[in-house]
């Protein structure tokens, strides 16, 4: 079993980049470094003539995978939802409405741990990445038409699997869109201000994001 799971590719939208990363060497490694780069950096100040200083490499090799950094950072973005779904998949499929809901709640605000089938890809830096940066990936003017072109496909495919098992849970309940999307962006808000503006929550090491959404879920759906 874990022999067939590791030859499973995450695949993300391919007009998202020029060409795949993960076609190559070169492409793996302005994936794995720019993941590196952002997290000490910010992406803010983070541009591909300093990736190409990280990775030995002319800038010019970067743009023949990613036009721009947003367009890198959709690729990460979905990259690590794509492989959030690939896990609330394999972790759900055998269990009841209620238990699915419970671990899929937990598969979406757990602390990330490494992954060792992708070694060229730190999934506890990139969680951190998109806890702190994913907001920036559609908080943009051109939202409406990256969503047209799927973009964003793989973080709503990751929402609509919460919604139907919200669904399946209570088949009464009007808002299972709207909790499914709160409960995915409630869980990167929580990290955040677990570990920025600690005033402003409840949770810490022991009472976890997780813990408080199964409460606050479980028992709306009552």
């Amino acid at each position: 079993m874990e022999s067939l799971l590791s030859n499973i590719k995450i695949s993300v939208p391919e007009n998202i980049y020029v060409k795949d990363p993960e076609s190559s060497a070169l492409g793996k490694r302005i994936v794995e470094h720019s993941i590196l780069l952002i997290d000490e950096i910010g992406f803010d100040s983070f541009t591909f003539k300093k990736l190409g200083e990280k990775i030995g490499s002319n800038e010019s090799s970067i743009y023949r995978y990613f036009e721009s950094k947003h367009k890198l950072l959709l690729y990460l973005s979905s990259w690590y939802w794509a492989w959030i779904e690939y896990q609330l998949v394999i972790e759900t499929h055998t269990l009841k409405s209620d238990e699915k809901l419970e671990k899929a709640i937990e598969v979406v605000s757990r602390n990330i741990e490494l992954d060792s089938k992708y070694s060229h890809i730190n999934e506890i830096i990139l969680n951190r990445i998109i806890i702190n940066e994913n907001s920036k990936s559609f908080l943009t003017k051109e939202v409406d038409n990256e969503n047209k072109e799927g973009f964003f496909s793989v973080y709503k495919r990751v929402s609509h699997r919460l919604r139907d098992m919200i669904a399946a849970v209570n088949p009464n309940y009007k808002f299972p869109s709207s909790l499914a999307s709160t409960i995915i962006e409630t869980a990167l808000h929580q990290h955040f201000i677990k570990d920025h503006f600690i005033s402003l929550t409840d949770c810490n090491n022991e009472l976890t994001p997780t813990v408080f959404l199964k409460e606050l879920v479980l028992k709306t759906l009552k």
